[in-house]
């Protein structure tokens, strides 16, 4: 079995349970405009992806079809909502600190994310996690986004990682990890994290 030298964390369904709060926070900006998101197409079309990949397809699905980039414009109104629910209660699972806190200084971390680093950032400061993690990409951080494999790849770099186990929860983020020639291991919920992450370094050689 291989040997890891990193592990490269999607965040929004892997480190946290995000992905409501994201789809609540859009929906809400949205309504604003007459476009409707639901959980149920958020759930099923929009995880993993970059917001402006979902705004596009709202915007072609909307009755008169609209530009996508007039949607755009809602970014930061969102994103102001987005941030000020997770700071105030970030949802993090209770036994991620300690796990991540185990990892340290075995393993070098990184998020790899379709979010962008201004929100990740403060998110991880809020939860005392953020030291844990050398390096953060995030949607600015590349040209093309997950399914592409450039955020796993560019982390990778920045790392100076040659085996990195990458942990998804998204059709996109498990296409993107395998497109950059890494293991992907996926995960359902937050909640699994530590539990699914750690049986599978446990069957690693020492």
């Amino acid at each position: 079995m291989p040997w890891f030298d990193s592990i490269l964390f999607d965040f929004d369904g892997v480190l946290a349970d995000t992905e409501p709060v994201h789809c609540a926070c859009w929906a809400e900006v949205l309504a604003t405009v007459g476009v409707s998101l639901s959980w149920d197409f958020y759930r099923r079309q929009c995880v993993g992806i970059d917001d402006r990949d979902m705004l596009r397809m709202l915007a072609a699905q909307s009755d008169p079809p609209r530009n996508w980039d007039g949607l755009w414009k809602l970014y930061p109104a969102k994103k102001q909502l987005f941030m000020a629910r997770m700071t105030t209660n970030p949802p993090f699972d209770p036994a991620l600190a300690g796990f991540l806190k185990n990892l340290n200084g075995r393993y070098r971390m990184a998020v790899v994310s379709s979010s962008s680093c201004t929100e990740i950032e403060p998110i991880l400061a809020a939860g005392g996690l953020r030291q844990y993690f050398a390096v953060i990409v995030g949607a600015e951080s590349v040209k093309r986004y997950k399914p592409a494999p450039d955020p796993y790849l560019l982390a990778a770099e920045r790392l100076g990682s040659h085996t990195p186990l990458v942990v998804e929860d998204s059709e996109a983020g498990i296409a993107s990890g395998r497109a950059a020639g890494f293991e992907v291991l996926q995960i359902h919920h937050p909640s699994e994290l530590p539990e699914t992450v750690g049986r599978r370094l446990s069957t690693c050689p020492s």
